[in-house]
């Protein structure tokens, strides 16, 4: 009878200390989160500041909390533990079979902490991905980068994967960026006059700004730079470079200085050539003569 009682007491006592482990991995997986999320609301006051290395230290700090809690409660059961044992027998064979299996998430996380300490790109920077992919970097863990694109869609990217592409990223280093406003006129408009009026759009958009340099001004090197850059087979084409200091007011500079460049040239006589066709019928009359 005392046997059955030791026993059972020995394990009720394992499963409350199991317990005991799992909770106090889960109070402190808990405490980090409040933690991390206190520390976050601090930082993003400051919107300088870059939140990738602590994200990144955050997901790594909560993948060893549940490691170590897990494997703690684990070595206190004594058949896992005894099997546990056994399997180091052949630990050889055990090693190539967990390097196999895991390949794929190490190599995820090899690569993510190399993203992490290279920053080729970080959260909040705009990239472009094989030219499709493009959004804003929303999270970095250890396994994966998360994109949320333009339509609030979320593209999920392996680490290995994404760390081996070629992307834009339009915030690597300097957030100015340079827009290209293109437009065709006629080849009876006045390239002059046309030149002007795109120069003086883009110079007086407020989201415009000037990135010469003193020597630059010095020189007189106009603030705004139009160019011919081609003669199309109905248009001269002109060309604009608009500056702005990040790329989501690049977008709206662009979208709205075509918009006024249309309705200046509109009252300005300049014409903007659309593809015309002319079709001529061939007479019944000489397709009988022939």
């Amino acid at each position: 009878m005392s046997d059955i009682i030791t026993q059972l007491y020995d394990e009720a006592t394992l499963t409350v200390t199991v317990i005991v482990i799992l909770f106090i991995t889960i109070v402190v997986q808990y405490l980090l989160k409040r933690a991390f999320k206190r520390f976050e609301s601090s930082r993003a006051r400051n919107e300088m500041e870059d939140p990738t290395n602590v994200r990144f230290l955050y997901y790594s700090l909560l993948a060893l909390i549940y490691i170590t809690g897990i494997g703690f409660a684990i070595w206190n059961i004594p058949s896992l533990r005894h099997i546990a044992q056994s399997m180091l027998a052949s630990a050889g064979i055990l090693a190539i079979v967990i390097g196999f299996a895991s390949q794929q998430a190490l190599g995820n996380i090899v690569s993510g902490v190399f993203i992490v300490m290279f920053k080729p790109y970080r959260i909040n920077d705009r990239i472009t991905i094989k030219d499709t992919l493009r959004g804003v970097v929303e999270d970095i863990n250890l396994r994966h980068t998360i994109i949320r694109n333009f339509e609030n869609q979320r593209i999920i990217i392996p680490n290995s994967i994404i760390g081996n592409e070629i992307l834009i990223n339009s915030n690597y280093i300097d957030d100015k960026l340079c827009k290209f406003i293109n437009v065709g006129i006629s080849y009876g408009s006045d390239i002059d006059k046309a030149k002007m009026i795109m120069a003086e759009e883009v110079e007086n958009h407020p989201l415009n700004i000037d990135v010469r340099s003193e020597e630059d001004i010095e020189k007189g090197v106009p603030r705004v730079m139009v160019r011919v850059v081609m003669l199309g087979e109905s248009s001269v084409n002109l060309r604009a470079w608009a500056w702005a200091a990040d790329p989501p007011n690049a977008f709206v500079l662009e979208c709205e200085i075509l918009e006024s460049v249309k309705k200046r040239f509109d009252n300005e006589g300049i014409v903007i050539p659309f593809p015309q066709r002319t079709i001529s019928y061939l007479n019944k009359s000489s397709e009988k003569e022939l």
